[in-house]
């Protein structure tokens, strides 16, 4: 603990040896919050084709188990942001670990999909705690290491999503059904919420002002319509009346929701934060790694359980086995997040997520080359790991380091919001690609389909990086 310490709040201060622990103290506390929100955000996908079974469904479909989280996240981050900058950054970060208890306890006794979907939705809104926590973290940390410990919280994003395909397997092998999973993700949510309430600080710096739920209402909207036309288009029709009536109802309420922004005094999401200067590139990066992230795990657990022997392709593994191949992923982001620290201090934020999403599409081209054995997937991971564990860690910072302190919750939850909305449209393109290429007279996707997705991704990693590489030419970091 007294490493840690150190880490968080520098070295050689002897003089203060008690904020030395306090300050560790609520990293720990911050860090394990994060990761209990990450590991819900994947706990479900490994259990994506059990869904299928179970409520006799299409792969499009059961994907809202997974997209409703996101939606709920790219919603719920920008408004609770801006509720911690008013109201208190604690304050909202209980609010957001207790909605993912509930939501675990309606997904664990749920008898339908739509009920699931439900529950899975009340878990996304806890994934405004990352910003949240960074807010904090900026708050109340050393200027020198602030760096470091935003480093480690937004790590736990890519960690925590290993770890809870891991969990998954681990409890697959024991148990036929899938409440178990999420009765267990309600029990780590009250442990971060029991660490939150007792360990983190409640000061901060407060903004004035009042909510924007108009503006939430309507991002919401369209958000809903454009990842409802993307998931269900291959089945409608990309032509028919209902998909292209969803396309421009996403692009009227998006339109109204900009206007809207514009002209409120206090609008749930400062466009200049959005589309700044200093903010575009680092939102563009941010939601085309998230975009290829939450994608490429949607892909993955599918693709490790398909059944060789039936289809002719697949690696026929079973829940654990998604897990146990994405460990290199999750160790690789423990340790080159604690690492991508000294990194930014040499390369500058910006520089080292260039690199980490270069990762991140190579892990990504390797599986569009090559895919039936297990050292294909097991060596992707590992990419993946370096990528994700250094790219989310200076992403945390790039969004950030040039915004007041008051706006700093806001400012990582806008970034936040656009890597989820990025997940979300990620893993509804992927579904639809799979839905709209299938082998005949089954549902279940083509080799052809997995290889395009993956290459889609990898151009979305690709992507990533020079957005992030043109904001560290733009904008030299000192």
């Amino acid at each position: 603990m007294a490493d840690v310490a150190r880490t968080v709040t520098g070295r050689g201060d002897p003089a203060a040896p008690d904020e030395e622990r306090s300050a560790a103290l609520v990293l720990t506390a911050l860090a394990i919050a994060g990761l209990v929100v990450s590991v819900m955000q994947t706990l479900a996908l490994p259990l994506l084709p059990e869904f299928m079974r179970a409520f006799h469904t299409s792969v499009s479909a059961v994907t809202w188990v997974f997209t409703a989280t996101l939606l709920a996240g790219a919603v719920a981050t920008p408004l609770l942001s801006r509720f911690g900058d008013m109201y208190g950054k604690k304050k909202m970060i209980l609010i957001a670990m207790a909605l993912l208890v509930a939501g675990s306890v309606v997904c664990a006794v749920s008898g339908s999909l739509a009920v699931l979907v439900a529950g899975r939705a009340l878990q996304g809104v806890s994934s405004a705690m990352i910003p949240l926590a960074i807010g904090v973290i900026r708050d109340t940390f050393p200027r020198e290491r602030i760096t470091t410990a935003i480093g480690i919280v937004s790590a736990t994003l890519g960690v925590g999503g290993g770890l809870g395909m891991l969990v998954t397997g681990i409890i697959a092998e024991h148990t036929t059904s899938y409440r178990p999973v999420f009765w267990i993700s309600a029990v780590l949510g009250a442990i971060g919420l029991i660490l939150i309430t007792m360990l983190a600080p409640a000061g901060g710096r407060r903004a004035a002002g009042r909510p924007d739920l108009a503006g939430a209402v309507l991002l919401a909207a369209w958000l809903v319509c454009l990842l409802l036309a993307i998931s269900e288009g291959p089945s409608w029709g990309w032509g028919s009346a209902g998909t292209i009536g969803l396309f421009a109802a996403a692009v009227a309420g998006c339109a109204l929701w900009v206007v809207l922004e514009l002209r409120i005094r206090e609008p749930l999401v400062r466009l200049t934060l959005l589309v700044g200067p200093k903010s575009l590139s680092a939102n563009l990066s941010s939601m085309l790694l998230g975009f290829a992230m939450f994608a490429a795990f949607t892909l993955f657990t599918n693709l490790v359980q398909t059944p060789k022997a039936q289809f002719g392709y697949g690696l026929s593994g079973s829940v654990l086995d998604v897990g146990l191949y994405l460990l290199p992923a999750t160790v690789g982001m423990l340790i080159f997040s604690a690492l991508a620290g000294r990194f930014e201090r040499k390369l500058g934020a910006a520089y080292t997520l260039a690199i980490g999403s270069l990762f991140v599409a190579a892990s990504l081209v390797w599986l569009v080359v090559s895919n039936s054995h297990v050292y294909d997937v097991v060596a992707s991971s590992a990419l993946q790991g370096v990528g994700f564990g250094i790219g989310y860690a200076a992403l945390g910072t790039l969004a950030v380091q040039h915004v007041p302190m008051d706006s700093t919750a806001i400012a990582s939850g806008v970034n936040s919001l656009v890597r989820t909305t990025g997940g979300s449209i990620g893993a509804a393109v992927v579904a639809s690609v799979l839905a709209s290429d299938v082998i005949h007279g089954t549902i279940v996707p083509t080799l052809h389909a997995y290889v395009i997705s993956y290459a889609i991704l990898a151009v979305g990693g690709v992507l990533a990086a020079a957005a992030a590489a043109w904001n560290g030419l733009r904008y030299r970091e000192s």
